[in-house]
């Protein structure tokens, strides 16, 4: 008896071993889990913060230059004054893009020679998750089509408020894109919103979107218009006609890997 009391001891000591271990372990993927999600939420926040803080610093200038009276910016070195201070921290700085009434409010990056360094860099040229929205790399001052891109971040930042254009009456109330170069103030009206599959990028079959930057010629534009067109979710009753400055939004649309959602859009002003 004495013997079976001891091997139902040593069972015992082993089974709560065990469950201690167990739970031990648990707790390590309890605690590395939820250490990760606060790093990467404070990291989210960080991105967020800093380029909110890059937005407030060029809408005060803006603010500052309406109440001296407005009416057309004048440019400093062919820098509008609101974009100088940044421009002269970062050259790669083409422009800003925002859509009132949603988070859409950043710089636009342009780097000729690597189209995607930007892709996860902040303004500052540090790694960055969300990245900072970027001009096509053949882009050029009156190329036709300004084609930027932009994350999707599931926060809710970056392109992500970009989707909700696949609803016809998010569009009707914001009907206007803002689009400024560095050495001019745009505003854009929605043409388009579609899906788009880039997986045809190396399959030599003309219809993707981002082939066309260049529209100075009239056949281009007609083609990239028909393109459009064809793919809009539906009618805003707004065209283009050749000659006419175009804008291109594109953001990752989660539905598949090679799927993008797209707004084009015509300058108006």
């Amino acid at each position: 008896m004495s013997e079976q009391r001891q091997q139902t001891t040593e069972k015992a000591t082993r089974e709560r071993h065990r469950r201690s271990g167990l739970f031990l372990g648990l707790l390590a993927v309890f605690l590395l889990s939820g250490g990760l999600l606060l790093r990467n939420w404070l990291r989210a926040e960080q991105e967020r913060e800093a380029h909110a803080a890059l937005a407030r610093q060029v809408h005060a200038v803006e603010a500052e230059l309406a109440s001296q009276g407005g009416g057309a910016l004048p440019t400093v070195d062919g820098v509008l004054p609101q974009y100088q201070d940044l421009w002269e921290r970062n050259e790669d700085l083409a422009g800003w893009v925002s859509i009132p009434g949603t988070a859409i409010d950043y710089p636009v990056m342009h780097t000729a020679q690597d189209e995607e360094s930007y892709l996860r860099r902040a303004f500052d040229g540090s790694g960055s998750d969300s990245g900072t929205p970027f001009l096509a790399a053949d882009c050029f001052a009156g190329c036709g089509n300004y084609i930027v891109y932009g994350h999707n971040m599931k926060d809710g930042s970056m392109f992500a408020d970009l989707l909700s254009y696949a609803d016809p009456a998010f569009w009707e109330q914001h009907p206007a894109i803002r689009f400024d170069t560095l050495d001019e103030a745009g505003t854009y009206e929605v043409l388009a919103a579609f899906y788009a599959d880039v997986a045809l990028r190396d399959t030599g079959v003309e219809v993707p979107f981002y082939q066309y930057t260049d529209l100075r010629d009239a056949d281009t534009f007609a083609a990239y218009l028909e393109l459009v067109e064809g793919a809009a979710l539906y009618d805003t009753g707004v065209t283009a006609e050749p000659g006419d400055q175009l804008l291109t939004l594109s953001t990752c649309s989660y539905r598949t890997s090679d799927e993008r959602f797209v707004v084009a859009a015509r300058r108006m002003a």
